[in-house]
C-alpha cells in the first residue's frame, strides 16, 4: 500500500500522523497548508482526498479535524530506525463507577496489545469515547483514546477529567482559579469548574485509534 503514494501524500500522512501522537488530535486543513508551504487549504483538501481514495485515512464529512487514519496507514511511521518493537497491553475502559479508580479492575473491557511505536508517549490505558462532544476533534462516538495518566495539564490539551462521579475528555483551560473545560462541538457548552468543585485530571490523550481497526 505504501508504494502507491507519491512523495507529498508520504508527507502529509506522516504530519498527520505526528500531530495526532503530540496533540491527542488531527490537524486541520489550514494546519496542514502552514506547514507545507501550501498556499490555501484546498491544496491541502485535495492531497487529503487523495489519501482517502487510497484507503490510508477517512474524512469526516462537516468536522474541522475530521481525518481519520485507517488501519494500515497506522502502520506506517516517520522513522522507523528510532522506533521500539515491543507492544503495549492496554486495558479497555468501559464505563467507569462513581467514587472508584478509573484503572479499576472493574472498569476493564478487556485488553488489547498494539504497536508501541504508534504513540509519541506511552500511554496507560484506552477509554472508549462515548458522544460527539469532541467531534471538530476528530474524536467521535466509540473511538479509543490513548491516555497518559497524569493529575498535570497545559492549556490546550485534550484530557480525561473527572467531575464529581462523571468522566469526560475535553479541552483544558485554566484562567486564574478557574477551570474551564472546553467542547469541540458547538453544540455542546462549556464546562466550568470553580474552586471547591469536585474535580481531578486523570490523564491526557496522546493517541486515537478507531474501534473497527481493533476487531
Amino acid at each position: 500500500m505504501t508504494r502507491k503514494l507519491t512523495d507529498r501524500q508520504r508527507q502529509i500522512l506522516d504530519l498527520i500522523k505526528t500531530i495526532i501522537a503530540e496533540t491527542g488530535a488531527p490537524p486541520t486543513r489550514a494546519e496542514i497548508s502552514t506547514a507545507l508551504g501550501f498556499k490555501s487549504a484546498n491544496a491541502a483538501q485535495e492531497h487529503l482526498q487523495a489519501l482517502a481514495q487510497k484507503g490510508m485515512i477517512d474524512l469526516v464529512s462537516g468536522a474541522s479535524r475530521g481525518i481519520r487514519l485507517r488501519g494500515e496507514a497506522k502502520l506506517m511511521v516517520v522513522d522507523t530506525s528510532q522506533l521500539p518493537p515491543e507492544h503495549l497491553a492496554l486495558p479497555l475502559i468501559g464505563r467507569v463507577a462513581a467514587g472508584s479508580p478509573i484503572l479499576a479492575q472493574e472498569h476493564v473491557d478487556q485488553t488489547y496489545h498494539i504497536e508501541a511505536h504508534l504513540f509519541s508517549r506511552k500511554p496507560d490505558y484506552l477509554l472508549r469515547v462515548r458522544g460527539m462532544s469532541m467531534r471538530d476533534a476528530g474524536i467521535i462516538d466509540g473511538d479509543l483514546l490513548a491516555v497518559q495518566s497524569t493529575r498535570e495539564a497545559y492549556n490546550g490539551q485534550i484530557v480525561v477529567a473527572r467531575l464529581g462521579d462523571d468522566v469526560t475528555v475535553k479541552r483544558f483551560h485554566r484562567n486564574g482559579d478557574v477551570i474551564e473545560l472546553h467542547p469541540e462541538n458547538p453544540d455542546y457548552p462549556t464546562i466550568t469548574v470553580r474552586p471547591g468543585e469536585p474535580f481531578v485530571i486523570e490523564g491526557l490523550a496522546v493517541g486515537l485509534i478507531r474501534n473497527s481497526m481493533l476487531v
